[in-house]
């Protein structure tokens, strides 16, 4: 579909980080299986859970907006996951594989934490202010979720890594 305006950019946007969120979604188990880590294990469990309410918000924003819930393809999303797939395949030492697995939820969280941080500043500038509440909420998670990822590998995962 053409873009022809910020309203189409927007929703191409949300489009995008839906499909990331489910694809999210579907590797969060993968990963926290690939841990032995209790702590890391747990961040990774509790980040499947919010991101099942990252989907539900999303589609509320899609219904406030007068869009069905579709996604676009994210091959961005898809990068970093198969990346990160093929590091665990190929890492034999599970404290490293770990340390990697951590870099590679950053990752993530990283690309979330970009996406959500437009979306909102388009949504404000389109007025849909609640779309907008809804985007920073999800986007102060994903924030939440990054820096309980960089405590856990400074504090641990790493240092077991080296």
């Amino acid at each position: 579909m053409p873009m022809k305006s910020m309203d189409d950019l927007f929703l191409h946007g949300l489009q995008d980080i839906y499909t990331a969120e489910k694809r999210i979604l579907q590797s969060l188990p993968t990963m926290a299986q690939s841990v032995g880590t209790n702590e890391l294990k747990q961040a990774l469990e509790q980040h499947r859970d919010e991101t099942q309410q990252h989907v539900r918000r999303l589609e509320e924003v899609f219904k406030m907006i007068g869009e069905k819930p579709k996604g676009v393809e994210c091959k961005a999303i898809d990068g970093i996951i198969g990346e990160a797939q093929q590091e665990m395949k190929e890492i034999e030492d599970d404290a490293v594989c770990e340390a990697a697995i951590i870099a590679s939820a950053q990752a993530v969280e990283h690309y979330e934490i970009t996406r959500y941080g437009t979306l909102t500043a388009w949504a404000k500038q389109l007025g849909h202010t609640d779309a907008a509440n809804l985007l920073h909420e999800t986007l102060e998670e994903e924030k939440h979720t990054d820096e309980l990822l960089t405590k856990l590998a400074k504090e641990k995962i790493n240092r077991a890594a080296a």
